[in-house]
C-alpha cells in the first residue's frame, strides 16, 4: 500500500471522514507519490507552495469573518432570508448548524498536514551543497505549521497538536493541554525567526512578497506570546519563550526589519484611497496572504480573495463600492469610538448617510442594517460603476484580488509598546506615539501610554482585521462580556456573550463524532 494513500486518509480524519479499506488498498492513479516525488529542490519547492496554498482558503469562512461577527465591532448581517449561522456567531448560539466552524477546523488541519508531509521528506531531497536552502524551506514550513496550529488554538482552545503525519493507530487522538500546543508553536516560530535571513520582501514588485521572513516570525512570536500568557495567565510562552526573549524579538522587528508605517493610513486600503493606494507590496505589510483575480470564474481554483464579497454592500454596487452579500454589518459603537480628526475612521468604515449614499435596506434585503459597513477590503467599481473584478472578466464572488494583511507594522509597534510597557516605558511611549501620530497626521493627540490605551488603540488601528475578539478574550471573559453584550436599539441587535464558553467557539460536531468520544465539545456549547 502506497504511503500516499495512507496520508490522504489521515487528512480525511480531519477533513472528510472515515475511508474504507478498499479505498486504502487502491493504487494511486498518478506516478507522483511520496516515495518517488521528493528528490530535487524543485520538488521541495512545490511541496512548500502546497502548504502556502492553504492560506488562500482561510479567509472564506475562517477566523477573520467569524471573530469579527462575534466581537463588539460587528453584527452578523447578510440577508433577511439567509441562513442563521451568521446570526448565531454574533449571538453565541449553536442551533441551526452543528458544523458551523467546520471550515476553520478543516483548513487549519489541512495546512498542518501539508506542512508535516514536507518536513518529513526534506531529508530525501538531494540538496547538493545548498544546505541553506533546506534550512530555509524547513523554517518556512515550520512557521506555517505554527500559524495553522495557532489559528485553531485561538478559536477552539485545546486542540490536537500534530508534529508528524499520523498513522492509523492515531486516528482518534485526544485534545492536548494548551501548553503542549503552544510549545510546538513556539519552537516552530523560534526556529523560523532564528534561521531565516534578514531579507525584507516588502519592496515593490519583489518576487518573494508574501513569503515568510525572519521579521514575520519574530512578530508572530510576540503575538502568540501575548495571547497565551494573557489568556492562560502564564509568565512565559509554554516554557519556550520568556518575556525577555519576546521583547528582544519584537524590538528587533521595530529597529532592524526595514518595515515602517505608510504615511497616510487611508492609502493602505483600496476602497479608501483609489488613486492614492500605495499597493499591497508596501513597507507596512510584514506578512500578508496574496490573492489575484486570475481564476476568471473557475470555482476549482482558490487564487481569488473569496472573503471580500462577504462584507461588500448587499444588493448591488453603490457609489464606488462594488456589490456583495452584506455580511458582518459594523456596530455604530465602533464608528463612534474614533475621536474627531482620526483619519482611520473613514478609511475603515463606510458611513452610507455620511457619504451621501442612499442605501435602502428593505429593497436590498439587508439584515441587521446599521448604516455602516466595511471599507477595509471592500471591492470597488470602475468609472462606469461596474465592479472592477467583473470588468476584468472575473466573478465578483471568487475573483477579488486584495491581499489579506495578517501582520502590519503598526501592529508590531503596538505589540512592542505592550511588551515594553513595564520594563522600558520610554520605548513603549515612542512606539505607541508613532501609531497615534500617523492616525491624526500630527503629534497633538499623544496620550501617556497605558495598557488600557494600547488595547483601545489596537481596536481602532486594527479594526476589521480579525484581531479584536482575540484581544478581548485574552483580557478575560468578563472584559469580553462587558464589551460585547449589547441591549441598545432594536432586539435584532441584542447580543449576550456567554462566559461559560470561556471565549472558545464550538467544535464541529462531525469531528466529535469521528473521534469516537476522545474529543468532547467545548464548555457552554452542548
Amino acid at each position: 500500500m502506497k504511503k500516499y494513500i495512507k496520508l490522504f486518509a489521515v487528512s480525511s480524519l480531519f477533513v472528510l471522514g472515515a475511508c474504507s479499506e478498499d479505498f486504502l488498498d487502491t493504487e494511486p492513479s498518478t506516478t507522483k507519490v511520496e516515495e518517488n516525488f521528493y528528490k530535487t529542490p524543485t520538488d521541495a519547492y512545490q511541496g512548500l507552495i502546497a502548504v502556502y496554498d492553504i492560506l488562500q482558503r482561510e479567509a472564506y469562512g475562517g477566523p477573520l469573518l467569524i471573530s469579527e461577527q462575534a466581537s463588539d465591532d460587528c453584527f452578523g448581517g447578510y440577508g433577511t432570508a439567509d441562513a442563521q449561522g451568521d446570526i448565531e456567531w454574533d449571538r453565541f448560539l449553536f442551533v441551526s448548524n452543528k458544523d458551523m466552524n467546520a471550515d476553520a477546523w478543516k483548513n487549519a488541519y489541512l495546512g498542518i498536514y501539508r506542512a508535516n508531509i514536507l518536513l518529513e521528506n526534506l531529508d530525501k531531497v538531494n540538496w547538493g551543497s545548498d544546505t541553506a536552502l533546506k534550512t530555509r524551506y524547513e523554517a518556512e514550513a515550520r512557521f506555517l505549521r505554527a500559524h495553522f496550529h495557532f489559528q485553531a488554538a485561538k478559536m477552539f482552545g485545546d486542540i490536537v497538536p500534530l508534529d508528524h503525519t499520523i498513522t492509523s493507530t492515531e486516528f482518534q487522538l485526544p485534545r492536548q493541554a494548551a501548553e503542549v500546543t503552544y510549545a510546538l508553536i513556539a519552537n516552530d516560530l523560534k526556529f523560523a525567526a532564528d534561521n531565516l535571513s534578514n531579507d525584507n520582501y516588502s519592496q515593490r514588485g519583489n518576487a518573494n512578497y508574501g513569503r515568510i521572513t525572519k521579521w514575520a516570525a519574530e512578530a508572530y512570536l510576540a503575538r502568540t506570546f501575548l495571547f497565551y500568557t494573557d489568556y492562560y495567565k502564564k509568565a512565559d510562552l509554554a516554557g519556550v519563550i520568556t518575556k525577555a526573549q519576546a521583547v528582544t524579538y519584537i524590538n528587533d522587528v521595530v529597529a532592524n526589519s526595514g518595515h515602517g508605517l505608510v504615511a497616510d493610513f487611508a492609502n493602505l486600503w483600496l476602497a479608501a484611497s483609489f488613486e492614492n493606494f500605495v499597493g499591497e507590496d508596501n513597507t507596512e505589510m510584514v506578512w500578508a496572504v496574496r490573492f489575484n483575480g486570475s481564476g476568471k470564474g473557475d470555482w476549482s481554483l482558490n487564487e481569488g480573495n473569496r472573503f471580500q464579497v462577504n462584507i461588500a454592500p448587499r444588493g448591488g454596487s453603490i457609489g464606488k463600492y462594488a456589490t456583495g452579500w452584506g455580511g458582518a454589518t459594523v456596530n455604530p459603537k465602533l464608528y463612534n469610538a474614533y475621536e474627531n480628526g482620526d483619519t482611520r475612521r473613514d478609511a475603515t468604515i463606510i458611513n452610507y448617510a455620511g457619504e451621501g449614499l442612499n442605501f435602502d435596506q428593505q429593497a436590498r434585503d439587508q439584515r441587521q442594517y446599521t448604516g455602516y459597513s466595511w471599507k477595509k477590503y471592500c471591492p470597488i467599481t470602475n468609472a462606469a460603476g461596474t465592479a472592477v473584478v467583473e470588468a476584468n472578466g472575473g466573478n465578483f464572488q471568487i475573483d477579488n484580488y486584495q491581499d489579506y494583511a495578517i501582520i502590519r507594522f503598526s501592529d508590531v509597534l503596538l505589540m512592542a509598546a505592550e511588551l515594553n510597557l513595564t520594563t522600558n516605558a520610554a520605548l513603549a511611549q515612542t512606539d505607541y506615539d508613532r501609531v497615534r501620530d500617523r492616525a491624526f497626521k500630527n503629534a497633538l493627540h499623544r496620550l501617556p501610554v497605558t495598557q488600557a490605551r494600547i488595547m483601545e488603540e489596537r481596536r481602532l488601528e486594527l479594526a476589521l482585521e480579525g484581531q479584536r475578539y482575540f484581544d478581548l478574550i485574552r483580557q478575560g471573559v468578563d472584559k469580553a462580556k462587558a464589551a460585547i453584550d449589547n441591549s441598545t436599539g432594536d432586539s435584532q441587535f441584542s447580543v449576550t456573550f456567554r462566559t461559560e464558553t470561556q471565549g472558545w467557539f464550538p467544535l464541529p460536531q462531525s469531528q466529535i463524532i469521528l473521534s469516537n468520544g476522545t474529543i468532547t465539545q467545548n464548555p457552554g456549547w452542548n
